[in-house]
């Protein structure tokens, strides 16, 4: 059986004859656990790790750790009683969150377990899971806002009617099941596994998983969190908050700019301290005015005096709930951006932009570059020729500039960025899977796989890309650098997706509104984006140092 747990005891005490037979001799590793352990050697490699690890931890448990939607609420009634209770926080999550921390943690429980089946193949249907998952959410937020525009007629306002029931939880969960099913029936045909039991039981976890999940969460509705800080200030609700309290859409504009290890309270006295010396001033002048009998300046300064007085009188009436909560003891620890947003909030959201962007373009990337180069290598001559062209067609396009015309044109959307980038950026994969098919075709191997009446698709990618790949993985995790730069530029420039926190948004704020440097938004954004290419480039150049013989023979 694939699945029992696999268990090895050496012998406590072998004989010499034993020795020779090769019996308690350490079972050799294959090549991919031996260029792991060569990696796992060198001190960049151990820090390009722990911090792609953290940055993954972010972009998965973000919603858990930075959300302006209490862990619980409770309602309270006459004398303090509690009459009901729900979790704000939970309602809140969307369909993808729900996945990525259910994902995450069965995904490693899955992984670390000492099962028969190879952790090769325990990697590749998680990733057939993620990917059945992932075209899933997409495809089911589509339908859903196509569905909820209020220019539907005829049947299609009947069924967004139908499904909009708020009893009908297990219509949605039905329309998630109709939209995920070809997607796996598609994967169930991918030989991901061997067995065809095991292909079934993957693809069928995934479906349900992903049908509850989009279903359950099929339309999100806008949530007032400021309605949460008030209700709690008059004693209507008693709440508890995660460690961070604050969602990256959650915008307070008398916060904006405040500086780091700046709490509420902090910020208020400061505000109101400034509003009090410019209250000062503007009296200073209308006393100053009407000592010299300048009437017109005078009249002018008390103009200036009376509105002052009433921003003061505005600030305090929108800060009393504020200060009257929880959320006054709330320490900034990055401090806030040009919209009054918390810094550290939306760092976190940002992981999963830049994970989402990088591995979802260089996984495109690498199955159509895979695709045209073992076609090119396998085939060669005109075939070679001709596909070639196209591949250094693509190599002319500037990605940078066609994604800023997309952004004028298109929907600036994440699904956008990520096609447009995966579908231009395969030249390397190609050119690496060419030449290594080029080398492959005419070994012993490929020629019994022809001689054997094997069909083309498992001459390919059953028997040569296993050995010609290792280019390619070496590559993509610098094309994933090279993905999270060109998003980060394009939200630096203001065309990224809408409404979605990023590392280069926070960057271009830094001498956004305010007109002045704002050096905590330069510097944390900043060093989030240099250490995460930085880590990529490190884990590639280990990873090509470790499976390439003649410079592991250099080393030596």
């Amino acid at each position: 059986m694939p699945w029992q747990i696999r268990e090895s005891r050496m012998p406590d005490a072998i004989s010499g004859v034993e020795a020779m037979r090769g019996i308690g001799a350490a079972e050799a590793r294959g090549f991919w656990a031996d260029a792991w352990s060569r990696v796992l050697k060198g001190r960049p490699a151990l820090f390009a790790i722990a911090w792609i690890g953290l940055v993954a931890m972010g972009a998965v448990f973000a919603p858990f750790i930075a959300n302006a939607n209490p862990i619980w609420l409770e309602v309270l009634g006459p004398g303090g009683t509690v009459t009901s209770s729900r979790s704000p926080l939970w309602d809140s999550l969307t369909a993808a969150d729900i996945l990525l921390f259910c994902g995450a943690i069965a995904g490693g429980l899955w992984l670390s377990l000492p099962l028969a089946m190879p952790r090769g193949e325990r990697l590749g249907a998680l990733v057939v899971m993620a990917v059945i998952a992932g075209v899933t959410i997409v495809l089911t937020s589509v339908a859903a806002d196509w569905l909820d525009e209020p220019t539907r007629t005829g049947w299609t306002r009947e069924l967004a009617r139908w499904i909009a029931d708020p009893q009908g939880h297990w219509r949605r969960v039905m329309c998630a099941a109709v939209i995920a099913l070809p997607i796996a029936g598609l994967a169930f045909m991918v030989p991901f596994l061997l067995s065809a039991r095991g292909r079934l039981v993957t693809v069928t976890l995934a479906l349900a998983a992903v049908s509850l999940a989009a279903g359950s969460r099929w339309q999100s509705s806008p949530v007032d969190f400021d309605r949460y800080v008030t209700d709690e200030a008059v004693g209507k609700i008693r709440c508890v908050y995660t460690l961070i309290p604050w969602s990256p859409d959650r915008l307070r504009s008398e916060l904006i700019a405040v500086p780091p290890m700046t709490s509420v309270a902090r910020a208020y006295v400061a505000k109101d301290a400034a509003a009090g010396r410019e209250f000062d001033r503007f009296a200073a002048a209308v006393a100053k005015a009407n000592r010299d009998g300048n009437e017109e300046l005078a009249a002018r300064a008390r103009g200036d005096v009376e509105q002052v007085a009433r921003q003061r009188a505005s600030l305090q009436r929108e800060w009393k709930p504020l200060l009257a909560s929880p959320f006054a003891a709330h320490l900034f620890l990055l401090g806030t951006d040009s919209n009054g947003a918390d810094v550290l909030a939306q760092l976190l959201w940002a992981c999963r932009l830049s994970i989402s962007v990088g591995f979802v373009s260089t996984g495109i990337a690498v199955i159509i570059g895979v695709t045209m180069g073992s076609i090119m290598g396998y085939f060669g001559g005109k075939v070679d020729l001709l596909l070639f062209r196209v591949v250094e067609i693509f190599m002319a396009v500037p990605v940078l500039f066609l994604l800023i015309v997309a952004a004028g044109v298109l929907p600036r959307s994440t699904y956008v960025m990520m096609a447009i980038i995966g579908c231009l950026s395969w030249t390397g994969a190609a050119r690496f899977t060419r030449a290594e098919f080029m080398k492959l075709r005419h070994q012993d191997f490929v020629q019994g796989a022809r001689a054997s009446g094997l069909p083309l698709r498992s001459i390919l990618f059953r028997h040569m890309l296993p050995n010609g790949v290792t280019p390619v993985l070496v590559d993509a995790s610098f094309a994933i650098a090279g993905a999270i730069i060109a998003e980060a530029t394009l939200s630096y420039l203001g065309l990224g997706p809408d409404n979605q926190a990023s590392w280069g948004k926070l960057l271009s704020s830094a001498t956004g509104t305010t007109g002045t440097f704002v050096w905590w938004l330069a510097i944390f954004p900043g060093a989030a984006i240099f250490f995460s290419v930085l880590a990529y480039n490190i884990l590639g150049g280990s990873l090509r140092d470790a499976i390439d013989p003649k410079l592991r023979k250099a080393a030596h």
